[in-house]
């Protein structure tokens, strides 16, 4: 994929609305509500917004309300409560003025499978306003060789790409973009993930789901984690990791036990575990922590081997929110 000159000058959505002063608000929900059978609430009167030029990422536990979020912000269905903008208006009452202005990438596009992607790409941007040449939207995502070929004949993350493709048709002001990288290689992955910040750094306003924490941590600027209809944590991916206490671990030497470290509660350690000679702290005050570990192996003439300090991971924080809530996820995906 090339996201280099062919996506720096190609790419210009939203350049033309820079304030020079405070972020733009392009998507701002207030209280929003979203209720099905008129009794289930999935959407439980959440609020957020999302600046101009800002990489969004929404996600959820099993059951969070993610998707009902998002339909009601793409204008799909109707808030049984409460406010949705986008780019100042109501993107259900008015589409009209929403739509054009506003690309989507679903997790399933459901294209014609006997048509090349180039037929895929020429359909779809019939039914654009002002699209970008179809040859510059392959190109944007690795697809130019492609063209001739039959969407059939593709892989699922060519697919994916082509996905990603016809969302870029209209050079979106806003783009929703719903688990982009499932399907890809890491190389794939990686490509998405570099022409997605070029995206935002021209201006383009991007909400992102995805099942995987480690994209969402690197690619999100802030994120919301829902669960049960509600947001459970918001903030940049470091102020929501920081709510988490951080880890040290460290293979003790033969001979001592966890009784002969300095008292932990002294440390500021939490919590700990050990499977044999291995020990691993909890710890709010790691610096505190880590600091008094070292100064007792060297005054006690030992080795801390294997030593690992690092704060919690984006992973972290969003299994803690899963497991208060008796929620079952793992292996670093969000539950959908």
């Amino acid at each position: 994929m090339d996201t280099g000159e062919a996506a720096r000058t190609a790419v210009t959505a939203g350049e033309s609305g820079e304030t020079g002063g405070a972020a733009e608000h392009v998507i701002e929900v207030t209280d929003l509500r979203r209720v099905y059978g008129g009794r289930f609430e999935a959407v439980r009167g959440i609020s957020f917004h999302v600046d101009r030029g800002e990489i969004f990422a929404l996600l959820g536990t099993n059951g969070a309300g993610k998707t009902s979020t998002v339909e009601l912000l793409e204008g799909l269905e109707r808030p049984d409560g409460g406010r949705v903008t986008v780019l100042g208006h109501d993107p259900h009452a008015e589409r009209a003025a929403v739509r054009p202005r506003t690309g989507v990438m679903l997790q399933e596009g459901g294209f014609p499978s006997e048509l090349t992607v180039e037929e895929t790409a020429r359909m779809w941007a019939g039914c654009v306003s002002g699209a970008r040449p179809v040859a510059e939207a392959l190109a944007l995502v690795g697809l130019p060789g492609k063209a001739r070929v039959r969407v059939k004949q593709l892989s699922g993350g060519e697919r994916r790409r082509l996905d990603l493709a016809l969302a870029l048709l209209g050079e979106p002001e806003v783009l929703f973009l719903d688990e982009p990288t499932t399907g890809l290689d890491a190389e794939g992955r990686q490509n998405t993930w570099d022409l997605v910040r070029t995206l935002r750094d021209a201006g383009t306003t991007v909400l992102l789901t995805t099942h995987y924490l480690e994209e969402a941590e690197g690619l999100a600027d802030r994120l919301a984690i829902l669960h049960a209809g509600r947001i459970a944590a918001a903030g940049t991916p470091a102020e929501v990791t920081a709510a988490q206490p951080s880890r040290i671990s460290f293979r003790l030497p033969d001979g001592y036990f966890v009784g002969d470290l300095p008292p932990l509660a002294e440390l500021g350690v939490c919590d700990h575990e050990t499977d044999g000679r291995l020990v691993r702290l909890r710890t709010r005050q790691v610096q505190r922590a880590a600091t008094g570990l070292l100064v007792w192996a060297e005054r006690t003439g030992v080795e801390l081997r294997e030593l690992h300090v690092r704060s919690a991971s984006l992973e972290e924080a969003f299994l803690g929110i899963a497991r208060d809530a008796g929620a079952g996820v793992g292996d670093g995906e969000v539950a959908a």
